[in-house]
């Protein structure tokens, strides 16, 4: 199968009653919150996405998404690739209520005016959320120094008491 560009958005009930499924990339340079994040290095985002109705009758949308970004290590500020990997299953919904009857175990998409899903702000979100809270290299491969002492604290510490000099008053 040929690596193809997917569409933006799609209709989510008609790729369901087909039950498609998606195979292709979005280009990072279209990925705009993704990339005020990151310094892109990757050129796409590689995205598999399947369209399914489970047994409830709910129409399914889950897959992956993989894309390789530059980040910038908060231990010496030095640029790393880090690849971005996540899994998604959604299910798509009119409205707020909607989304509060669906099961636990799928997160909700709301459909736009035109009963289609932004697919591309979808992917896009979950890459953001795959980003560390604190991008750093592996402590191993960062060129700054570990000047951090890893260990165990005592459970006591040795301090002096400062009313032992109210002691030596009596």
């Amino acid at each position: 199968m040929q690596n193809l560009k997917l569409p933006i958005t799609i209709d989510p009930y008609k790729s369901a009653q087909r039950r498609l499924v998606c195979e292709g990339y979005f280009e990072l340079s279209g990925l705009e919150r993704l990339q005020a994040l990151t310094k892109g290095q990757g050129e796409q985002a590689n995205v598999k996405v399947t369209f399914d109705v489970d047994e409830q009758g709910l129409i399914v949308l889950s897959g992956q998404a993989q894309a390789s970004v530059s980040l910038t290590c908060q231990r010496c500020n030095e640029e790393f690739s880090q690849d971005l990997q996540v899994e998604f299953c959604y299910s798509p919904v009119k409205g707020e209520e909607a989304a509060g009857q669906l099961p636990s175990y799928y997160d909700a998409v709301e459909l736009d005016e035109n009963g289609e899903v932004n697919l591309r702000e979808l992917v896009e979100d979950e890459l953001i959320l795959a980003i560390p809270l604190i991008p750093k290299h592996e402590l191993e491969d960062c060129p700054a120094d570990a000047d951090s002492t890893w260990g165990k604290l005592p459970d006591t510490l040795e301090k002096p008491n400062p009313f032992d000099v109210l002691k030596q008053l009596k």
